[in-house]
């Protein structure tokens, strides 16, 4: 094998060729390029490393989002679905196939906009009836007002009107109210006079109708009277 060259050779020998110069540098200087390779490739490998554990953490975390909001709007369907009386409605059309999505909503949709006409029929329900206390206690207070009239003055209790009198006031209230029968009333059929009947009652004999009528009927036998 051959020695390494002595100092005093390679001074020489070095000044003469360059070359040769050059050539023991770099054979000098291959480990210190290796290890800079070597940390080079494994910098390289890290970032690579660290690139690929990113994308596999973002992919997992999109998965799991995912997953998370498909079962939120799956829960939602389910809990439609148990809520909704026509939900549980058994639909012969598609026997015991589970219902669709679809179906789902529709039938949703359709529970509400009956719950609003519900809502809206009885709003007019409990305005009908506030109208009709309103009503009773007008009569209410007058008739309150006759009692303590009567009380006050006991001794007009002893003119006693006629059965003629009475007569009047029945027959005025009867009249009135026939007017009011006879241009509802049709009589096509039973049917229709049965429905006619009804709704001219619901309209024209309630409380407060009557007492105006009752009022009315009174002040003309009176200035018949008087």
């Amino acid at each position: 094998a051959a020695s390494p060259p002595s100092a005093s050779s390679l001074s020489h020998s070095t000044a003469d060729c360059p070359t040769e110069l050059c050539s023991l540098s770099s054979w000098n200087s291959l480990p210190a390029l290796a290890v800079l390779s070597a940390d080079d490739e494994d910098s390289d490998y890290t970032q690579e490393h660290y690139k690929e554990c990113y994308k596999d953490q973002r992919r997992r975390a999109h998965t799991q989002a995912e997953q998370k909001r498909r079962d939120a709007i799956k829960k939602g369907y389910d809990d439609l679905q148990a809520i909704v009386p026509t939900c549980q409605q058994q639909d012969f059309s598609i026997g015991s196939q589970k219902l669709s999505k679809a179906i789902i909503l529709q039938k949703t949709i359709d529970y509400i906009q009956f719950l609003h006409k519900e809502k809206k029929k009885q709003e007019e329900e409990v305005s009908t009836l506030r109208k009709d206390v309103m009503a009773l206690k007008i009569m209410k207070v007058n008739y309150e007002q006759i009692v303590k009239a009567h009380q006050d003055n006991p001794s007009e209790g002893k003119d006693q009107v006629s059965d003629q009198v009475k007569f009047n006031v029945f027959q005025g209230i009867m009249d009135s109210l026939f007017e009011s029968f006879n241009a509802s009333i049709s009589v096509t059929s039973f049917q229709e006079l049965s429905a006619c009947v009804f709704s001219w009652i619901e309209e024209h004999c309630k409380p407060h109708t009557l007492r105006d009528i009752v009022i009315g009927v009174l002040h003309q036998v009176k200035s018949q009277l008087y």
